[in-house]
C-alpha cells in the first residue's frame, strides 16, 4: 500500500510539473499574440489559473514525500533521536488535521458547485467544480502521503532529505 501511495504521489508531482510547464507556454503564447499580433486570447488567463490551482494542490504530496517542506532543524538535527521523531510526528499530525478540514469543506464546496451548476463569471464560464475539486483531491493526496511518512518515521527510520551534509550517507551506514 505504501508503494502505491508513493507511486501516486510521484505521478501527481510529475503531472503538476508538466502543468506548470504548460502554463509557461500558454502565457508566452498570450504575450506574443497580445503584443506582437495585437490579438489577445480569451482563454489563456482562466485556463492558466485553473492549471495553476490544480498543479499546486497536486504537488503537495510529492513535495512531502521528497521532504521538501520547510523544516527547522536547529535543535533536532539527528533524525534518529526520539525527540526528532516526536517533532516530525507532531508536524505530520498538524498537516493531517489541516488536510482533514480542507478535504471536508473542500468536498462540500465541490459538491454544492456541482449540484447547483455554478460557473465562473468569465467568457469561458467554466464550471466551478473544476477548480473546487482540486482542494479535496490535492489535500486528500497530501493526507494519505502524510500517513505514509508517519509510518516511515516509526517503522522504517526517519526519511532524510537529500544533501543534508552527508547525513543521508551516515544513516545508510547504520543499516
Amino acid at each position: 500500500m505504501i508503494k502505491l501511495i508513493d507511486t501516486l504521489s510521484e505521478l501527481t508531482g510529475k503531472l503538476a510539473a508538466w502543468m506548470f510547464f504548460a502554463i509557461g507556454l500558454f502565457v508566452t503564447y498570450e504575450v506574443v499574440m497580445r503584443y506582437v499580433f495585437t490579438l489577445p486570447t480569451i482563454w489563456v488567463d482562466e485556463v492558466s489559473r485553473i492549471l495553476q490551482i490544480w498543479a499546486t494542490c497536486l504537488a503537495g504530496a510529492f513535495v512531502l514525500k521528497h521532504r521538501g517542506m520547510i523544516t527547522i532543524e536547529v535543535a533536532f538535527k539527528d533524525p534518529t533521536t526520539l525527540a526528532r521523531k516526536l517533532v516530525e510526528s507532531f508536524a505530520l499530525l498538524t498537516i493531517l488535521l489541516f488536510c482533514g478540514v480542507a478535504c471536508w469543506y473542500g468536498f462540500d464546496l465541490w459538491l454544492k458547485a456541482t449540484r447547483l451548476g455554478h460557473t465562473t463569471d468569465s467568457f469561458l464560464a467554466t464550471p466551478k467544480w473544476v477548480t473546487h475539486g482540486s482542494i479535496w483531491v490535492g489535500f486528500g493526496l497530501l493526507m494519505i502521503q502524510a500517513f505514509v511518512e508517519m509510518a516511515r518515521i516509526w517503522t522504517g527510520g526517519m526519511p532524510v532529505r537529500g544533501g543534508d551534509d552527508g547525513l543521508e550517507n551516515r544513516l545508510e551506514s547504520l543499516h
